[in-house]
């Protein structure tokens, strides 16, 4: 059950209709948070539902799955790499790393299949049925180990029944959105297809007012930045042999143009928070050409399942593949702009990549007092990735130029686990659920080509190794009970033990710098919480946690900026989440959510590299410091990205007009407390009070078929403050305001 906007005010055309003719109150929650569906009441896990009607609502003015950030309590999103690299974090748990080879304990699930890398993570969501955010260590079920959560996407299957959906929207900028699926059967009982597409556009809407001199050949302009094409296609084709065998095959594509993350240099002077002076449509870049990426993604699996009677055994294979590239101006603006120096522009490539995993799990069924499942998993990720600096990119007769400066790296990943879980019901209203995971995993990172000098010799370090191997292997557990006091209400209390394998930082190698590394951190976790329905208009979950990671992974700056790999002793952590839904009367459906956390990294050795240009620090550093105040000691801070507290908040109303349709008006608002942005603790790096509300006024038939509506997101175009480039006081903006029109309709 999500509390927020939209997604719990109905805003879908099928669900509007029912929410104004059913006179019953909310619907039950179904999950398959256990891999099984079964109600929410009943799963001993912190679980959010987004429907996905809702998620379109939000994505109708072009934004991605980054918009779930904010209406999810406990779930925060960001990006520094464009929308090919999101970074979510769950509880506070997350990674700042932008190394295209990060390893992040948020897993991403798509239809059973776990997502890996970075790029692979921003495959768009479309014709989806429901997204669950898992919150807390989810280590015995699903895929890769994670130690902060899972967020996982199901899509709209084949079934045996002709449908049909489609969302359509444009606004301003030219946004345009066209989400789309159809799908039946093409021999009744034995084959099925379901087809699915995704467009979406957006004009540049950035001025690059640099007019001078370009050491690479950048030109400003009008609209230089900020536009994207996304074009996406899926196919499924469900085949039912038999009554107890099915076979899903799915295979999709991907083809994505755009503009990678705007950095607006200075925008944080030094000693203020305060980014309202500078422009969001306008920035001064003289190098980066004006910042462009371009990816393309293919893959497929198949799903396949046989029901013995007393189990079923399910294989999933699945093969993913992208490669792309992108640039950007990492200082963020014109050098002549800041008394001439500071120069700065990189481009990440993937040459190739190649994710083969493969699942196989056999599962009690019915509804017994006894439930089991156990499997094995494999995951088998190689890359070629390609990292080039500044040199590289600039015209002939520059004096720094350097056609060598880039370097290419070979990663390969594998990992093996054996899991199981077993739940047993006792006296109708406890249940026990114990679940275990032993996982083997295995990272290589290797210099193929070294950045050399213009002359062609090779800088890297002599003394440093080429080829770093690094392997971890650990169980991970987790225990639960639930109590049914009454049909109404449920107390749970869970402890999972989570697990992340060790990482390893290469891209540093650009700079002749060695790798960094971070050994494997764990998770220890403690949670419980009430899942309760009162009365048929009213429904509550809340959760209470706490948690600590040993050794965890943290992600600084060297002396070039560039991301380094280490390891703190610790972090604790304690919090809550609460959701709540409510229909007083018909026509009207409230929903608030909201979370509150703090974190703090516990480690008196461990120093992060400040803001600093030129030897000195170019922001205000709150933390003590060494080495000319540019090492803050960390001890006691909070995780970045971690916000203090989230709220969301929506309300719909629907007045019948006639017995053609009805009226209806829906707001949703989501609010974000103190975050720091960075390891350590500045009066410039952080976002606070943090405000984005949206609006959606139309009119939907009384057969639920059609809508039509007038929307818009971040309706007062408030702009908030999402990352920054420390040494460059460089901000990063959310979204700008988006107002336009919608069509949907649905076909069954």
């Amino acid at each position: 059950m999500l509390s927020l906007s939209p997604a719990t005010a109905q805003t879908a055309p099928n669900t509007a209709a029912a929410a104004a003719a059913d006179d019953t109150g909310l619907t039950d929650v179904v999950v398959t948070a256990e891999r099984r569906s079964e109600n929410l009441k009943r799963v001993p896990v912190s679980v959010a539902v987004v429907e996905g009607d809702d998620l379109r609502t939000f994505q109708a003015g072009g934004e991605d799955a980054l918009a779930l950030a904010g209406r999810v309590p406990g779930l925060y999103a960001e990006t520094t790499t464009g929308r090919i690299f999101p970074r979510y974090y769950i509880r506070g748990l997350g990674n700042i790393d932008f190394y295209l080879g990060a390893s992040q304990p948020v897993s991403i699930i798509q239809d059973d299949v776990v997502l890996e890398h970075v790029v692979l993570k921003s495959n768009p969501v479309y014709d989806v049925a429901k997204v669950e955010v898992l919150r807390g260590p989810q280590g015995s079920l699903f895929g890769r180990n994670t130690t902060a959560g899972i967020i996982k996407f199901d899509t709209i299957r084949p079934g045996q029944v002709w449908t049909s959906r489609f969302n359509a929207s444009y606004g301003t900028y030219n946004t345009a959105t066209f989400d789309a699926g159809v799908g039946g059967p093409i021999v009744q009982d034995k084959i099925a297809i379901r087809l699915s597409g995704l467009y979406q556009h957006r004009d540049d809407w950035i001025d690059n007012t640099f007019t001078g001199a370009s050491a690479d050949g950048t030109r400003g302009g009008r609209n230089a930045l900020g536009g994207f094409d996304e074009r996406d296609a899926r196919l499924q084709v469900l085949l039912t042999p038999t009554e107890t065998l099915s076979v899903n095959l799915s295979g999709h594509v991907r083809s994505y143009e755009g503009t990678s993350t705007v950095f607006h240099r200075g925008a944080l002077i030094k000693g203020q928070n305060n980014i309202g002076l500078e422009p969001r449509d306008r920035v001064a870049l003289d190098e980066g050409d004006n910042n462009p990426q371009a990816y393309k993604t293919y893959g497929g699996s198949v799903n396949a399942g046989w029901d013995f009677g007393a189990a079923t055994l399910t294989s999933i294979t699945a093969y993913e593949t992208t490669s792309g590239y992108s640039r950007g101006d990492t200082d963020g603006g014109a050098a002549a702009n800041f008394g001439g120096v500071g120069f700065g522009e990189s481009m990440g490539r993937i040459r190739g990549l190649d994710q083969w995993t493969q699942e196989l799990r056999l599962a009690s069924n019915g509804d017994g007092a006894f439930k089991w499942q156990f499997g094995g998993f494999y995951f088998d990720n190689r890359d070629v990735t390609e990292f080039y600096q500044r040199g590289y990119f600039l015209s002939p007769g520059q004096a720094a130029r350097n056609p060598n400066n880039w370097v290419r790296l070979r990663d390969v990943n594998t990992s093996w686990a054996v899991f199981g879980q077993a739940s047993y019901r006792l006296a109708d209203r406890l249940t026990l659920t114990a679940g275990a995971r032993y996982t083997v995993d295995e990272k290589e990172t290797r210099l193929v080509k070294a950045s050399l000098t213009a002359a062609g010799a090779d800088s890297f370090p002599a003394t440093a190794p080429r080829t770093v191997k690094l392997t971890g292997k650990e169980p991970s557990w987790d225990v639960s009970a639930l109590y049914e006091i009454d049909p109404t209400t449920s107390v749970y209390a869970r402890i999972a033990r989570g697990f992340r394998g060790p990482t390893i930082q290469g891209r540093s190698a650009v700079f002749n710098t060695p790798f960094s590394t971070a050994d494997s951190e764990t998770i220890m976790s403690y949670e419980a919480g009430v899942k309760t329905q009162p009365t048929s208009k009213l429904r509550i979950n809340a959760t209470a946690y706490t948690y600590r990671v040993s050794d965890i992974q943290l992600n600084g700056n060297d002396v070039n900026g560039n991301g380094t790999l280490f390891n703190a002793d610790h972090a604790n952590a304690y919090g809550m989440e609460a959701e709540m839904e409510w229909r007083p009367i018909r026509n009207i459906t409230f929903s608030l959510g909201g979370s509150a956390i703090h974190t703090e990294i516990k480690d008196p050795r461990v120093y992060a590299q400040v803001c600093a240009f030129g030897g000195r620090p170019t922001c205000t550093v709150l933390d003590p410091t060494v080495r000319g105040g540019l090492f803050a000691q960390i001890d006691g801070n909070p995780l970045p990205n971690a916000p203090r507290w989230q709220v969301d908040a929506a309300v719909r109303y629907d007045i019948p007009l006639s017995d053609r349709g009805n009226f209806f008006v829906a707001s949703d608002v989501n609010m974000q407390g103190y975050t720091n942005l960075v390891l350590y603790e500045t009066r410039e790096f952080f976002a606070n009070d943090n405000l984005e509300l949206g609006l959606k006024a139309g009119f939907t038939t009384a057969d639920g078929k059609y809508e039509i509506a007038a929307f818009a997101r971040n309706i007062t175009n408030e702009k908030n403050l999402k990352g920054v480039i420390e040494n460059y006081n460089a901000a990063v903006f959310n979204e700008p305001r988006i107002v336009g029109i919608s069509l949907s309709g649905r076909f069954d």
